[in-house]
């Protein structure tokens, strides 16, 4: 076996364990290996940027006369693009319930293949509710990928690493924006490719990008934190006794020891009941902050960047061939947030840099609606300001995918990922997308006004709760931050024990429940 293939598959056992395996993943210094690991599975938010880029710039090229299809812009930017969002919402559940209870690695790839697929019949959309249909199949596969993704970062990467790998994994989202802006650019440029083509092309070559990812992913093996806890004990030690040899021989040095064990009920799933009541009743504060940070950068990114090509076209006057330069600059100021400030997430700690990120981000943007309302700003003008305004903003918002998957116990990781990002985003990005379309359409600077204003309250609210609820999480182990469900002598919502046993991992019984 070798550090960058899963062990043959053996059934599973149940029964209580004693292991180091999350010790050892946590000591572990940065490797090849981990970069096999965040190129196999961040490079899918690369795709999502693409797709929602591509989607907002060749809007107007979609709804003009000779495109193949009968649709208007603001269905597009409306209706479509809460379609997605929706997909997105119901795929993330759907999937985040099975990654929980069968592992990250073969849900990161089922839901890539959906993803793929929808992605090109999109391509193929001859009549409108073809193309309605196919943009929530998309968004069923992304949703899919947010859960099964972050999920699996978070319990391979070594503690003192994981909030900047999560921060720019989640950030990358931006490099595929710059890609669909630029993209968009010359696809939309009737002098190379026709109406009814260019737009198509553009859905096509997202798949081109998606198999790629999809042959580097089948190398990223399963998270080894889930199957001890399934009871695949051996396969877990195996794996992780794989790459720590890889990684000695590397270095050409001795690993430390590593700094404790846990003992576990091995199970081989985990009850949807159970797992609400830890959510909601065993941590509420926990669950009020990560519902508190999606609806804020939810409502923020899905109204806004569905909409911003409208903006530009409305309101400045840029033809429908150049929005995509405009956009492709915001997109750098996004991905530069999260790379720049990522590192602080680590050092400074989840606390201040959540809260302060949040409500820079959303004093920024008041500002920004009162130039807009001024009639001060010029399509450059507000190009910076919303740079400047995303750059804070994007790291808050890769913050919470973050945070909602360090917070809540293993058992339910995926699950909480998928609820919170649903709950957050059917607040905000289904609801953002249809009434920004209004907005944006109306012509009326008011309008939009409001809207930035909406978005603005929204991130502050946010961070005020961060700066009184975010855990510090900062290079601690997932299982000292929220014991596990199966640790034995855990307690049930029940308020019984687990199984028999002594919890073995420093601070893993004492994981606050707030």
């Amino acid at each position: 076996m070798t550090a960058d293939s899963s062990p043959a598959p053996v059934p599973a056992s149940t029964g209580t364990v004693t292991t180091a395996v999350p010790a050892r993943l946590d000591r572990l210094p940065w490797s090849r290996w981990h970069w096999m690991i965040v190129i196999g599975l961040g490079t899918v938010w690369i795709l999502d940027g693409l797709e929602v880029t591509i989607v907002g710039n060749v809007a107007g090229r979609i709804a003009e006369e000779g495109s193949g299809l009968d649709i208007s812009a603001a269905q597009i930017t409306g209706l479509a693009a809460a379609l997605y969002v929706a997909g997105a919402c119901s795929g993330a559940l759907f999937f985040g319930w099975l990654t929980d209870r069968y592992g990250r690695k073969k849900l990161f790839m089922a839901t890539l293949v959906v993803y793929l697929a929808a992605t090109a019949l999109t391509a193929l959309s001859f009549e409108t509710w073809w193309f309605f249909l196919f943009r929530f199949l998309t968004g069923f596969g992304i949703g899919g990928e947010y859960a099964a993704i972050n999920s699996a970062i978070d319990e391979l990467i070594p503690s003192q690493y994981r909030g900047r790998v999560d921060l720019i994994i989640n950030g990358s989202y931006w490099l595929g924006a710059i890609g669909g802006s630029l993209l968009s650019i010359v696809m939309l440029d009737t002098a190379i490719f026709p109406k009814d083509l260019g737009w198509r092309l553009s859905f096509a070559l997202g798949v081109v990008l998606g198999l790629v990812i999809l042959l580097v992913r089948r190398h990223v093996p399963e998270s080894p934190r889930w199957q001890f806890i399934h009871g695949y004990g051996d396969q877990a030690d195996g794996l992780v006794t794989s790459v720590e040899k890889e990684i000695e021989r590397e270095r050409g040095e001795k690993l430390p020891p590593p700094a404790g064990e846990i003992t576990i009920h091995q199970r081989k799933s985990i009850g949807f009941g159970l797992i609400a009541r830890t959510v909601f009743a065993k941590y509420p504060r926990r669950a009020v902050l990560g519902l508190s940070l999606f609806i804020g950068q939810a409502f923020l990114y899905n109204a806004i960047t569905f909409g911003f090509g409208t903006i530009l076209i409305t309101f400045f006057d840029v033809p429908t061939g150049r929005t995509g330069y405009y956009f492709a600059v915001i997109a750098a100021g996004n991905f530069l947030g999260p790379l720049l400030l990522g590192k602080l997430f680590d050092t400074v700690g989840r606390r201040i840099m959540i809260s302060s990120t949040y409500l820079l981000s959303g004093v920024l943007l008041f500002g920004t609606a009162w130039l807009f309302d001024r009639g001060s700003l010029t399509a450059t003008t507000m190009t910076a300001c919303w740079c400047v305004v995303l750059f804070f903003a994007s790291a808050g918002a890769s913050s919470a995918y973050l945070t909602v998957s360090e917070i809540f116990p293993m058992e339910t990781r995926a699950m909480a990922i998928a609820f919170f990002y649903a709950l957050g985003t059917a607040a905000g990005g289904i609801s953002g997308p249809l009434l920004f379309a209004d907005l944006t359409e109306s012509g009326v600077v008011g309008d939009t006004v409001l809207a930035f204003q909406i978005g603005a309250g929204l991130m502050c609210a946010a961070g005020i709760v961060a700066a009184f609820l975010a855990v510090k999480a900062e290079r601690r182990s997932l299982e000292d931050i929220a014991e596990p469900l199966s640790a034995a002598g855990a307690k049930t919502s029940a308020g019984t024990p687990g199984s028999p046993g002594t919890p073995g991992s420093p601070g893993a019984s004492g994981a606050a429940a707030v």
